[in-house]
């Protein structure tokens, strides 16, 4: 992993299990639906040496620089993988790789205003198409609003005293001064424990701008349709949010007759198209938590084609 050249732009997470999730699969297409700095994209090209490779990444650095042999890397939002796959004539894929969430380079650059660490900009886009920047969302949208989604997208007990200081201090111009409000707005006892008082609410207001949950939901879809049967789906997760989604797409697909017990024969006619592959979620060793302590959170999920 010390030697990915594109290390620089972010580490990736529990390469040695996905690599591993994805054993049965050598040869095909398949869809690196996150490539970020593409440490998990050149670990698979490695293992598997019939595997190509369609990266996608809403974000204009991820795909600056020139991707290796057999990666076609195209700057997408995730949610048009299925019109990508089209344009590409590309009817269906062995695998899908999702890892969800913000980058480490995105959390390091100050410039692109996802830090409650650094002064940066009011901004938290991962891409151009992003429906909003977190200066609109921070200094126009109505308190009720802002409350409503700090407190179910950040899952933040606080919400609506955080949504009331933010109104009160506005405008707010930059991270420092966002991150300073929510501080201020929590209890001092419970500033002291849980990571930093900020966490939660950019995480709601990054979630909110670039409209993710929504995003994840149809990606996944097209990604579980375009499987071929043997082919697998890697969803690598950081928050409950993320994590409910995948969990409740898989579970869907995999679920067999739903006709109550009573009736004789089946009427429901569905019958599962999944198999989950580990029905709890992976979750990385402490040795590497130690190495990446943004490693902590992660939770992977991966199911199996086993119908269309």
């Amino acid at each position: 992993m010390d030697q990915d050249p594109k290390r620089k732009y972010h580490q990736p997470v529990m390469t040695r299990e996905i690599v591993e999730l994805f054993e049965p699969i050598d040869g095909g297409v398949l869809v690196d639906a996150t490539y970020g700095g593409g440490g998990h994209s050149r670990a698979l090209l490695s293992a598997y040496p019939g595997l190509q490779i369609i990266a996608i990444d809403r974000d204009s650095a991820a795909v600056a620089d020139q991707a290796p042999d057999r990666v076609r890397l195209h700057q997408r939002a995730f949610s048009e993988m299925g019109e990508l796959l089209d344009e590409l004539g590309v009817d269906s894929i062995t695998g899908a790789l999702f890892d969800l969430g913000v980058s480490g380079h995105q959390l390091d650059t100050a410039d692109r205003g996802f830090s409650y660490r650094q002064s940066g900009p009011l901004d938290m886009r991962m891409g151009p198409n992003a429906p909003f920047s977190a200066a609109e969302i921070v200094n126009d949208w109505p308190q009720d609003r802002l409350r409503r989604i700090i407190g179910k997208y950040g899952e933040e007990r606080f919400a609506s005293r955080i949504a009331t200081a933010i109104v009160r201090a506005r405008p707010v111009s930059d991270t420092a001064q966002l991150a300073e409000i929510v501080r201020d707005a929590i209890p001092a006892a419970t500033r002291r424990t849980g990571g930093h008082p900020a966490r939660r609410t950019f995480q709601a207001i990054r979630i909110a701008a670039n409209d993710e949950l929504a995003e994840i939901e149809a990606a996944l879809e097209t990604a579980l349709d375009r499987l071929s049967t043997g082919g697998r789906c890697v969803v690598m997760s950081y928050h409950s949010l993320e994590d409910r989604i995948v969990k409740r797409a898989f579970a869907d697909r995999a679920q067999g007759c739903t006709c109550p017990p009573e009736f004789p024969e089946c009427r429901c006619g569905k019958t599962p198209t999944l198999r989950l592959i580990n029905r709890k979620p992976l979750r990385p060793t402490d040795e590497e938590v130690e190495e990446n302590p943004r490693a902590r959170s992660a939770k992977v999920r991966a199911a199996e084609k086993v119908a269309a």
